[in-house]
């Protein structure tokens, strides 16, 4: 039996404070890509609710901290159903 692990792989960019970040129109988004199957992907985008990107920024990272924290629990524990703004 051949078991898949459900761990998050987020690629960080260290000279890019706004790795994650997309401006649109003033208003702040996080943007990252799921995939749902090892043949299938999904680009996921959600406004960050602000102008500012300093509040932005906590609030991916906020975001990706609950991901990261989700996925290290046991298999078959409720998981939160938090997103940003």
């Amino acid at each position: 039996m051949h078991s898949v692990a459900a761990l998050p792989g987020i690629r960080v960019r260290a000279e890019n404070p706004n790795h994650h970040l997309w401006n649109n129109h003033g208003t702040w988004f996080l943007h990252y890509t799921v995939h749902p199957t090892p043949f299938t992907k999904e680009r996921i985008r959600r406004s960050l609710g602000t102008k500012d990107v300093r509040v932005a920024r906590e609030r991916r990272d906020a975001f990706f901290a609950g991901l990261a924290s989700d996925a290290a629990k046991p298999a078959g524990t409720v998981l939160r159903k938090e997103f940003a703004a």
